[in-house]
């Protein structure tokens, strides 16, 4: 593919130059001069109504927040437990929280210099002056919709378990407040972000025309998203290295070698487990999705230029991010069932809530699209239908590949009974195959997207269909990520309950909530590598047009070949499909050198604290605390220096080709490990709990050791590797974008 940056009605062009674009509706071209004098009176009147929808992004965000602290309030409205169960739920929480601060600390000193190095190319021209600013605000709204939904999470812990001594239904409305906080709190924080930065520059840039202004306005808000995907990459990466360090420490000693029960008090790393679920499943995922949404819907927004929609383009998608918080708080008011509900019907009524928050986005975006764009373009409205089937389908294959009521994981559960390899072995196999029908579906949205927005006909507007799909996909965040974020909440629930020797039944509704909550999260993560998906080929899409759009302010003549023919192309193609197996092996290693140490430690203790394993003696868990908080921030730094420098380091040898082939490359790769690693730990992790339920001779049957070798495989897998090389996907985009500029003019070949 070549494109001549310079020719005559090309992709874009300077803020200040007078370029020729093509009409909203695809008819004769026309000089964006004299834009406003040549309008028809009906685009004229979609203008109008673009300037009244795009303040739906702010009043939801403020909305979304309101209520995210209404459900925080419901949640601290229920009992805290007995006294044991608050001397726990304490003990989590401290722990959790000490994690987090010596994190932020450690990470502040990144950033700070990185904000610095930004400054040096603004000083140089290089970079727009708000980029730096920017910079630091995607990182800490980031930082902040992680610490808001664990500090919650951490809250509705026990109260999930005292409120499972009642009913499985009123445990479940406990997580599920405390799940909704993270999901409301998540898409509140991301639009309130997006409208502040956007009203700024559109006031900064008033005097400028207004498809110029536009243009510099979508340009310099795409190249703020590095700072939440940096917050993102650092939160997942030490936050799983924590979590799965912390439960596969536990597990090793604990019900392998001493033959304890899971989460039982006895065992020294059973507090730094909970606290993992907090810092990894729940701060870690809040920062992560956070990214995903704020990075598609500006990379859509940079997209409506050069598909010549302008200010109705690019309020498209805020607005609908917006009807999308508003859907996700209706459909909350649906997650209920009856007290006696068995698991199915609580799975129900999760689905329940998510079907018709996107119900409510089918409907009303049409008309949005409309209103805005016009009937002519109502294909992008298909668009947007086709990426929230592709959510619902993603989860659907998710489940059947990693729930136990279906035949993939039953096999893992079976080959249990015939040992340690062939659990191993099934597992793999089950992962592996299972990328098939998750790639099918991805191509099949992208395809579709595309030329349903006009793609044969106009590749920009194909591009900009394939944004919306991920905005369509995303627009439901708020209660998809509400029925996920609730799955640790149900985890920790259940090991308060073991920790503080509740009836049995409550433990049997706590796993039932727990295994319901495995099945959610296991969905949420192909939720997370879907959107991630779509959001990255919209994000290299944006970074062409940026490249293109820099070269012609700047007056150079770029001759661009993104064939695969091209060497500096397939160079960056090769590195870009290295880079996510050499990110994910620095991730795993990690985890097994923290894991070591947290052997170490608990086997100590069972040896040296006498009356331990009587149950007469207290363990020291802040010691297990400390080991991982410590080895999780030293061991994330390597794997996000190389995410963060590889684009760069690849620019300047390759150019602007070979940055095209390593995010081409690191997509197509990481995409199908992210799938594989986090279904094969799913399968894993629920033929494990099907096992314990009674099957293949239940617990400590020789089925049961296998399956917990494989779910001890299978846990760093799914939790560490898996949810963070959606990010690396990602964050490498937002890296190139920022440097575009410097490495357009300064490249070695």
């Amino acid at each position: 593919m070549l494109i001549n940056c310079n020719r005559p009605g090309g992709f874009g062009g300077g803020a200040e130059k007078d370029f020729i674009s093509w009409g909203i509706l695809g008819k004769l071209p026309f000089s964006t001069r004299h834009i406003s004098s040549n309008l028809h009176s009906t685009e004229r009147k979609r203008r109008e109504m673009a300037e009244y929808l795009v303040y739906l992004a702010p009043i939801s965000s403020v909305i979304a927040l309101l209520f995210a602290v209404y459900f925080a309030k419901t949640v601290m409205k229920y009992e805290e437990g007995t006294e044991e169960m608050q001397e726990i739920a304490g003990a989590i929480r401290i722990g959790a929280r000490a994690y987090l601060r010596r994190q932020y600390r450690t990470v502040v000193v990144f950033f700070l210099g990185m904000f610095a190095v930004l400054y040096v190319f603004v000083h140089f021209g290089y970079l727009n002056v708000f980029v730096p600013w920017a910079f630091l605000s995607g990182a800490a709204f980031s930082a902040l919709a992680g610490f808001i939904g664990m500090t919650v999470a951490t809250q509705a812990s026990s109260r999930t378990t005292y409120a499972a001594r009642s009913s499985l239904n009123s445990a479940l409305r406990v997580a599920f407040a405390g799940g909704a906080v993270m999901g409301l709190t998540v898409v509140g924080l991301g639009l309130f972000h997006l409208s502040f930065w956007y009203f700024l520059l559109n006031w900064v840039y008033r005097g400028m025309e207004e498809t110029a202004r536009i243009q510099i306005i979508t340009s310099t808000m795409l190249n703020f998203g590095m700072g939440a995907s940096g917050m993102a990459l650092f939160a997942r990466v030490g936050g799983g290295i924590f979590t799965k360090a912390a439960d596969v420490g536990a597990d090793l000693v604990g019900k392998v070698e001493a033959g304890i029960p899971e989460d039982d008090a006895r065992n020294p790393a059973v507090i730094a487990d909970n606290v993992g679920d907090n810092v990894g499943d729940v701060a870690g995922l809040g920062a992560d999705l956070y990214e995903s949404y704020v990075g598609a819907i500006v990379a859509t927004c940079a997209l409506a230029v050069s598909a010549g929609f302008g200010l109705q383009g690019v309020v498209v998608p805020l607005a609908m991010a917006g009807i999308g918080v508003l859907a996700s708080i209706v459909g909350m008011r649906f997650v209920r069932t009856g007290e006696e509900a068995s698991q199915g019907e609580l799975l129900r009524a999760l689905r329940r809530g998510v079907f018709v928050a996107g119900g409510i986005i089918a409907i009303v975006s049409l008309f949005v699209i409309a209103a805005l764009l016009g009937w002519d373009n109502v294909g992008m409205y298909f668009a947007v239908l086709f990426g929230l089937l592709c959510g619902i389908g993603i989860g659907l294959i998710t489940e059947y590949y990693t729930s136990a009521q279906y035949g993939a994981t039953k096999t893992v559960a079976e080959s249990a009974a015939t040992g340690h390899a062939t659990v191993i072995i099934q597992g793999l196999s089950v992962g592996m195959v299972s990328i098939a029908p998750f790639t099918f579906i991805i191509v099949l949205t992208i395809i579709a997207s595309f030329y349903v927005s006009g793609g044969a006909g106009n590749f920009s507007l194909g591009l900009y269909g394939i944004g919306l799909a991920a905005v369509g996909m995303l627009s439901t965040l708020g209660i998809t990520l509400a029925t996920d974020a609730y799955g640790p909440i149900a985890d920790n629930a259940g090991g308060i309950a073991e920790m503080s020797h509740q009836e049995p039944i409550v433990r049997e509704r706590t796993d039932a909530l727990d295994s319901l909550g495995n099945t959610t999260a296991a969905t949420g993560k192909g939720f997370c590598i879907g959107s991630a998906a779509l959001a990255a080929l919209a994000l290299i899409a944006a970074y062409r047009d940026q490249v293109i759009l820099i070269a012609n302010d700047l007056g150079l003549e770029l001759m661009l070949d993104f064939s695969v023919l091209n060497t500096n192309v397939l160079a960056g193609l090769l590195l870009g499909s290295m880079l996510p197996f050499v990110f994910s092996a620095l991730t795993m290693t990690a985890v097994g050198r923290t894991a070591q140490k947290v052997v170490l430690e608990v086997r100590r203790q069972f040896r040296e604290i006498k009356g331990l394993l009587e149950g007469t003696s207290k363990p020291d868990y802040a010691q297990c605390v400390d080991i991982c908080t410590q080895a999780a921030l030293r061991e994330m730094i390597m794997p996000s220096v190389i995410a963060l420098l590889s684009p760069i380091a690849v620019g300047l040898i390759f150019g602007v080709e070979g940055v095209v082939g390593l995010l081409a490359g690191s997509l197509l790769s990481g995409i199908a490990l992210a799938v594989f690693t986090a279904n094969s730990g799913g399968a894993w992790d629920n033929a494990k709990k099907y096992i314990e339920e009674g099957h293949f001779g239940g617990k400590g049957s020789e089925a049961h050791m296998a399956a917990i070798t494989g779910d001890t495989v299978g846990d760093p897998l799914k939790d560490t590797v898996g949810p963070s090389l959606d990010i690396l996907i990602k964050l490498i985009s937002m890296v190139s974008l920022v440097f575009a500029s410097f490495i357009i003019q300064h490249h070695l070949f």
